[in-house]
């Protein structure tokens, strides 16, 4: 039996007449075409989305909007390939029409709207909330460090800085010394080796120049960091290496693993992003109470504290801490033993001492306040099971009853805190699968627009997955 056999290249075809017959009814570039066509690109604040009455016409905003969201539901987010796309892609010409704007025109237009992705981001999700794919009750929130454009050897913290310039010092000296050690009268015919030295010396110079420039900018500017290529960027671990990258922050509805908000931020923790993410979530679903998952890193008693007064209630996993064991190694009384008697304002300790607090000092981590009793402490008899030290200390941070109660959820409720994982890391596998996780453009105002758009697409991507294009496709012509 033969092979299935091809069309002969040679021979005339009558092709569809017309784009429409190329793209199926079921295509999800249909939703795409109509969902933009629904906006409101005037009131988004888009750029050009009202055409100048003179000069050369620009670009429909929504064309490009199309073009760039068609990209990324497709994991092409280059301005160039999206350029080549417009040539040979016949969905995509279809969807814009046969235009083929040049890559610099679809480079500008993600540049000059950064701030509108994110409204249109949250116009798809007010779609998906009328057609009831968010539940509104629980979300999990979780951040994943995603890569800049910047190079890691070139990204600098203020130490870093200040013991490469020592390096520096330390290979000019070595330099000197070694054009000291030579004897003009021995070199003759040597003196390409002495001027290559001299050259060594002034490149290093000029390193030292460059680095004494950044550690003065650094210094002015009041930031621990500095960066080659993106200033922004910041030292973090990925992939359980050093690099430099953002903070991508979601907080994702539990009913579909639908995004409700989004966020990029500097910190490379998530110590505090808990209060404002889920403020902007709650927000986001218009709702008057919500549910809240989060690993322990993002474990603060300020945010826990913040949280209940908002009406959100939190499952946060409590960190390891080293209570119950000294700075020695030592087995020591935990902090559990010490009884809080609210009324009087003291700790009472395991052989039945108050422990009176001083006042509330700010550290990093927030509000904190010490319990001592010197004198107990100095004669007691169960001093060596209490302490290493000279006396023992009790710190009580500002929130801690919102703390114990997050605890009592957590135990009250061990299956819903187990949702967090599939819900959350669901959405940054997805992300990293499509190869989303590295940055194209440069600066948190741009990245942030970037991944607007990334969150937009596996909205939409998830949307068409549950409701089907149809579905998707009468809501959109509903609304």
């Amino acid at each position: 039996m033969d092979h299935v056999i091809g069309l002969d290249r040679s021979q005339t075809q009558l092709l569809p007449p017309c784009l429409e017959d190329y793209v199926s009814d079921d295509a999800p570039v249909r939703v795409i075409d109509a969902y933009v066509d629904s906006l409101d690109l005037v009131k988004l604040g888009f750029k050009h989305a009202t055409p100048k009455r003179l000069g050369r016409r620009a670009y429909d905003p929504g064309m490009l909007l199309k073009l760039y969201l068609y990209g990324y539901l497709n994991r092409t987010r280059s301005s160039r390939r999206l350029e080549q796309e417009t040539k040979r892609n016949l969905e995509l010409k279809w969807l814009v029409q046969g235009l083929e704007p040049d890559h610099k025109t679809i480079s500008d237009f993600r540049k000059d709207n950064k701030s509108q992705f994110k409204k249109v981001f949250r116009e798809f999700n007010l779609l998906c909330r009328q057609l009831k794919l968010f539940e509104a009750e629980l979300v999990a929130i979780d951040g994943s460090k995603f890569k800049a454009v910047s190079n890691p050897r070139n990204h600098f913290t203020k130490k870093q800085l200040q013991e490469t310039v020592e390096k520096v010092d330390k290979g000019i000296a070595a330099y000197l010394e070694k054009l000291d050690r030579e004897d003009d009268q021995a070199l003759n015919g040597l003196r390409e080796s002495k001027e290559t030295l001299e050259k060594k010396i002034a490149s290093l110079k000029s390193r030292k120049a460059r680095l004494k420039e950044q550690l003065e900018s650094l210094e002015k500017s009041g930031e621990q960091e500095i960066g080659g290529h993106d200033s922004e960027a910041r030292q973090m671990k990925i992939s359980k290496a050093p690099s430099v990258g953002y903070n991508v922050q979601t907080a994702v509805d539990t009913k579909h693993h639908l995004i409700a908000a989004q966020e990029v931020v500097t910190e490379a923790n998530d110590l505090r992003q808990l209060e404002p993410m889920s403020q902007a979530a709650k927000e986001e679903l218009e709702v008057e109470k919500l549910g809240v998952l989060a690993d322990s890193g993002y474990h603060q008693f300020q945010h826990l504290k913040a949280c209940e007064e908002q009406g959100i209630e939190t499952y946060v996993a409590r960190p390891k801490t080293s209570s119950g064991r000294g700075s020695k190694g030592n087995r020591i009384y935990p902090k559990e033993q010490f009884q809080w008697d609210e009324e009087k304002d003291v700790y009472r300790c395991p052989a039945g001492q108050e422990l009176k607090g001083g006042k509330l000092r700010n550290k990093p981590n927030g509000k904190v306040r010490e319990f001592q009793n010197r004198k107990a402490c100095k004669g007691c008899e169960l001093k060596a099971k209490c302490t290493e030290g000279k006396y023992r200390t009790i710190q009580r941070w500002e929130g801690e009853e919102a703390v114990k109660r997050t605890e009592e959820r957590l135990r009250a409720h061990p299956k819903r805190y187990a949702l967090r994982k599939s819900v959350v890391e669901h959405v940054f596998g997805t992300m990293r699968i499509w190869g989303q996780d590295k940055f194209l453009t440069r600066g948190l105002e741009k990245v942030s627009a970037e991944f607007s758009l990334t969150a937009l697409s596996y909205n939409l991507t998830r949307a068409i997955n549950i409701v089907g294009v149809a579905g998707l496709l009468e809501a959109i012509e509903e609304n």
